[in-house]
This record gives C-alpha cells, structure tokens and sequence, in this order.
C-alpha cells in the first residue's frame, strides 16, 4: 500500500471515530442512579438541605435500595414519566439515597423502601405530603405516579405560600 492510500484509510477512519463520537449517547450521570439522567442530582443530603435553602425550591428524597424489586418498579416508572421528570429538573433539589441519613425525620413512620419524602426551603419535613398507603405513608408504587405527581405540585404550591 502506498502512502497515500494508507493516510487516505487513516484520514476516513479518524472521520468515523470523530462522527461516532459525537452521535454517541450521553453517558447517564452517576449520581442519577437510573431515576432520571438529565435531572441534576445532589450528592449528600447536607448539600441537598443547603441547596433547598439558598435556592428556595422544595427537596425530595427518594430512598431506595439497588436489590429491591419494588425500588427498581418505582425507578423504571419514574424515569419514563416526562411531567416527573420535567417537574423534578425544574422545580425541585433531587437526591436518592441507597443508605439511612443520620435524620430520623427522613422516617417519619419507619425505614422501608422505596419511600420519598419532600422537605421544603426552610428545611421543614412534609410529613403532611404522602402517599396513599395507610401503613406506608411515603411508599409509592409504579401505579402512583398520578399521586407522586400531584403530591409535587402540592409541594411546589404550599412552598410559594409559605415564603
């Protein structure tokens, strides 16, 4: 092969690389943990509280547990549902937690999971602001994303009313 032909082959193989890089699917954020990639997600829950208060949107957590089937049920629901998703960019500091906090407020009626809990600017815990399990007041099924919904926007209105 000639050098010509050969830094021909190099210059169309350097093209493809560089046009697959750039169709390339985002690579998910780590921090999403599947619940949503193009949601930005906090770290801790010490800089969740601080980024609820200086930015004056309402906090949500979302417990969950990698092996636990009723969590991945929620993950998957959750992560396809665009009025959630647009709702939890938007208007709201997003955290997911695999571990207990050292808050017992974050359980007001027991560690299970998946549980989500809404805490708003003043760092007050909702615990007005639940699901509809008698026995598991934060617990949200794949079915419940009608009452997650309504249950942020819940939270982003009592939030304008209480500021």
């Amino acid at each position: 092969m000639n050098q010509s032909a050969l830094l021909c082959v190099l210059l169309i193989a350097t093209v493809l690389d560089v046009a697959s890089m750039s169709t390339a699917k985002k690579q998910p954020q780590t921090l999403s943990r599947g619940w949503g990639d193009e949601i930005l997600w906090v770290q801790t829950y010490e800089e969740a509280l601080s980024k609820a208060r200086t930015s004056k949107k309402p906090l949500m957590v979302i417990h969950h547990l990698d092996e636990c089937p009723h969590s991945q049920a929620l993950k998957k629901i959750f992560a396809a549902d665009l009025a959630v998703q647009k709702m939890a960019q938007e208007d709201f500091i997003m955290l997911n937690l695999m571990h207990e906090t050292t808050d017992n407020n974050l359980a007001p009626d027991g560690h299970y999971v998946p549980r989500i809990i809404f805490v708003d600017p003043s760092l007050t815990v909702r615990a007005d602001i639940a699901g509809q399990y008698s026995n598991r007041l934060y617990a949200y099924e794949p079915e419940d994303m009608i009452i997650l919904a309504k249950n942020m926007v819940r939270a982003k209105k009592l939030l304008h009313t209480e500021l």
